[in-house]
């Protein structure tokens, strides 16, 4: 009496989905997998899975080629597949004016333009992100100090007033 192997004889260990130009790891389960991802979080991965009636407690590692590229159909063009447009990471794009999902360097390219944007019109947020202090309307009365001014150090005011008294 043989056992079954745990893992199918085709499994492997990263997956690199090309369109999406992302590895992934091929041990975890294809939810998780996918959320490794730049740009695509837990509950849109989801969304991809049901849309591609994958079993969500499959390995990445063990789907076939095919299922892989229907996942990165799916992840390149979600408003094809059906999926609602509020679960995008762009809606209503400024530059294109259309809903679209970026992920990867596109999408550390597009924020990084939205930051520069801020700054050049010089909105509230932008002068917060030029100055390198909190955007979101954190507190900052006690946070948030490192990187800034250096305090009162006691030590080296001692050593310099002992330095002048000589």
């Amino acid at each position: 009496m043989s056992l079954s192997p745990i893992r199918p004889p085709n499994f492997k260990e990263q997956i690199f989905f090309r369109k999406l130009r992302a590895r992934v790891d091929g041990n975890a389960k294809v939810e998780y997998a996918l959320s490794q991802i730049k740009g695509i979080g837990r509950r849109f991965a989801q969304i991809v899975v049901k849309k591609a009636s994958i079993n969500p407690l499959a390995r990445l590692g063990a789907l076939s080629e095919k299922e892989i590229l229907l996942i990165e159909e799916i992840v390149s063009d979600p408003l094809k597949y059906g999926i609602p447009s509020y679960l995008l990471n762009r809606q209503k794009d400024i530059v294109h004016g259309n809903d679209r999902h970026v992920i990867g360097n596109h999408l550390e390219i597009t924020v990084k333009r939205d930051i520069d944007r801020m700054k050049r019109m010089k909105s509230y947020r932008g002068i917060r992100h030029h100055f390198g202090l909190k955007v979101r309307g954190q507190r900052t009365k006690s946070t948030g100090r490192h990187g800034l001014v250096i305090g009162f150090q006691k030590k080296a005011f001692l050593k310099k007033l002992k330095g002048k008294s000589k």
